[in-house]
């Protein structure tokens, strides 16, 4: 099934018109994207989801031929990034539980027989990872670590970046909580992603709607890219030292405004935030406040339908799924409160080819939606995760549960 089951999303980005088709066909490159026009500014519609209590199997989830999904756990505190230790254990944060719960499927059939806390005491977590012996959690406030014992227990908890702060200034409260984290491909830098404040204010902190880039110890902060409102997830294109991110877009401009989207992010990057968008575009806002930068906005690489609101991200290197999801992006759209009818609330898939973006996003696990229109849902997606035997775990935060999706085969 397509992104656009009902047809195309029509996304108008310059002086003329241009479908921006949300199936498997010819991705727009960012320059034909700066060519175009995007709708007017108009009227917020609001729509808060509600989830309608239900069990594992009253939830119909749907994947395409030759998948099949199953619950992986459930009666989970707002599950959100996962990682996965070399005994094969899973780890999953629980945001609002402030802690890392770990599974062991011994068996390996898909559902673990062992359930235990891994790290409690953590303060609105979200990123995690492991790498050489330690896993790292990105707390809203901190970035913290702990070595892994041989029994996939933890150790002592070891700060970081005790302080996340840029230039005397902190980074946390109010605002965007999440915060991710990932290290470069040789090890030697550590990034850490940061949302804006608000909306779009532009009197933030210089380190919000950003990357930061620090020594490997968590020290020497410097920016790495901004203007990004909300780049809730990180990530490296396999084989390369290419950070890719989801980015949540701005509110309140309309149900068509302003796409949310994927792309990488370049070395002192600028994406616009809060003055401009998707290009010279600018934010009502703050028309002729910065006419300097409007010839710096980097245009993004994929964009995603207005209020999609697109949160976790991870590439598929495992061998388990059919050839054409090798190298394709997963990405969660956890689904906006900012528009109605509501769009989001599943995970996508974007193909790509030769180190770039081949197609638009194509639904890939659906079904989490019960009337787009009262906004009643089964829950929200956020992270997919591929595990060492190719499977896909995606956290589900409003449903507390996490799922697992298999190739089954023709």
């Amino acid at each position: 099934m397509k992104a656009c089951a009902r047809g195309p999303w029509v996304m108008l980005i310059g002086v003329g018109a241009v479908a921006l088709w949300c199936g498997a066909t010819d991705a727009q490159s960012p320059e034909d994207l700066l060519n175009k026009v995007l709708p007017t500014p108009s009227e917020s519609r609001v729509l808060h989801s509600r989830v309608v209590k239900s069990g594992a199997t009253e939830v119909p989830l749907r994947v395409p031929e030759g998948f099949t999904v199953a619950l992986f756990a459930e009666s989970l505190v707002v599950p959100r990034e996962m990682a996965q230790l070399p005994n094969g254990d899973v780890l999953v944060v629980e945001s609002a539980g402030g802690r890392v719960t770990r599974f062991a499927d011994r068996d390996a059939d898909g559902t673990p027989e062992v359930r235990t806390n891994f790290a409690a005491g953590l303060t609105q977590p979200y990123g995690i990872l492991y790498r050489d012996g330690f896993v790292y959690v990105a707390n809203t406030d901190s970035v913290v670590r702990f070595p892994v014992n041989p029994d996939g227990t933890a150790g002592p908890r070891e700060e970081v970046i005790p302080r996340l702060e840029f230039l005397g200034e902190k980074l946390f409260g109010g605002g965007h909580w999440t915060r991710d984290i990932l290290f470069s491909r040789d090890g030697r830098r550590l990034y850490v992603a940061v949302g804006s404040r608000g909306n779009d204010e532009a009197d933030g902190p210089a380190g919000r709607a950003a990357i930061l880039e620090y020594d490997a110890d968590g020290t020497n902060p410097r920016l790495f890219a901004n203007g990004l409102r909300n780049p809730v997830s990180i990530a490296l294109r396999p084989g390369s030292d290419e950070i890719w991110t989801t980015v949540n877009e701005r509110d309140r401009l309309g149900n068509d405004l302003v796409p949310d989207f994927v792309t990488s992010v370049r070395r002192d990057g600028f994406y616009g935030w809060p003055f401009y968008y998707i290009g010279p575009n600018p934010d009502p806002n703050h028309v002729g406040a910065r006419p300097d930068l409007a010839g710096k906005v980097i245009v993004p690489d994929v964009l995603i339908q207005s209020h999609s609101a697109p949160l976790g991200l991870t590439f598929y290197e495992g061998t388990q799924f059919p050839e054409k999801y090798r190298g394709a992006a997963f990405v969660g759209l956890h689904g906006s409160w900012n528009r109605d009818p509501m769009v989001g609330y599943k995970v996508v898939t974007i193909p790509f080819a030769g180190g770039k973006p081949a197609g638009g996003a194509e639904d890939f696990l659906t079904g989490f939606i019960k009337d787009e229109h009262t906004g009643e849902v089964y829950g929200r997606p956020v992270a997919p995760f591929v595990l060492r035997d190719g499977s896909l775990l995606v956290s589900d935060d409003d449903g507390g549960r996490v799922w697992r999706v298999t190739w089954k085969g023709h």
